[in-house]
């Protein structure tokens, strides 16, 4: 997390949401010889007191001594800041280059579930997603002939993430007077979707002090 406290300001609610829609994120405990890490999608209990993922069976997490302390890493969009899109030099003198992104990290206990906690978890994993897609019926396990989706869970774990603390990082310029921070997002909003989600991100923000 950026130790700066400008970029810190967002109430837990607000990162809980954010972690919980984007449902996907870095997921890594110790290992006896360093850090192990995964990218998991995960599905974030109702009352955020936990979260549900699965694991590969061969992944080297799904093989360490649980439960342990974990950390989820869940990533938003980010882009690149030109310091020229902060205004003239003799008005905006001396800025540097930086990066806008948008972070929560998630601490807590990872443990495994037994067994017979792995199908209604990948059901209502899919069903979260298959949800949200406008246009279609949500696909659902019953649509696979009969054996295959025992067989293929054979390759995959069960596991609970305990949530103990939640921190976000929303470095969106906030730093910078208003007017700086519009004359960057204005420039943002005309790049790649990465790029258009921090600029609206920073123009919600300035929206949002307005008020």
């Amino acid at each position: 997390m950026h130790p700066n406290p400008a970029f810190r300001q967002e109430p837990r609610e607000q990162n809980l949401a954010f972690a919980r829609t984007r449902g996907f994120g870095v997921l890594t405990v110790n290992g006896p010889d360093g850090p192990h890490a995964s990218h998991v999608p995960f599905l974030l209990s109702h009352d955020a007191s936990f979260a549900e993922l699965h694991l590969a069976r061969s992944n080297p997490i799904a093989r360490a001594r649980l439960p342990a302390p974990a950390l989820l890493v869940v990533s938003g969009p980010d882009a690149y800041i030109s310091p020229d899109w902060y205004g003239p030099h003799d008005q905006v003198p001396d800025q540097v280059p930086t990066w806008n992104y948008v972070a929560v990290h998630l601490r807590g206990t990872l443990e495994p579930l037994p067994g017979d906690a792995l199908q209604p978890h990948v059901d209502a994993l899919s069903a979260e997603h298959e949800n949200r897609i406008m246009g279609k019926r949500p696909w659902t396990s019953e649509k696979m002939t009969d054996g295959a989706m025992p067989r293929m869970m054979r390759m995959i774990l069960p596991f609970r993430f305990v949530v103990t603390s939640v921190e976000g990082t929303w470095k969106l310029n906030q730093n910078k007077s208003p007017e700086i921070r519009a004359r960057a997002a204005a420039v943002l909003a005309q790049g790649d979707a990465g790029a258009q989600a921090v600029a609206a991100l920073m123009r919600d923000g300035l929206q949002a002090e307005t008020r």
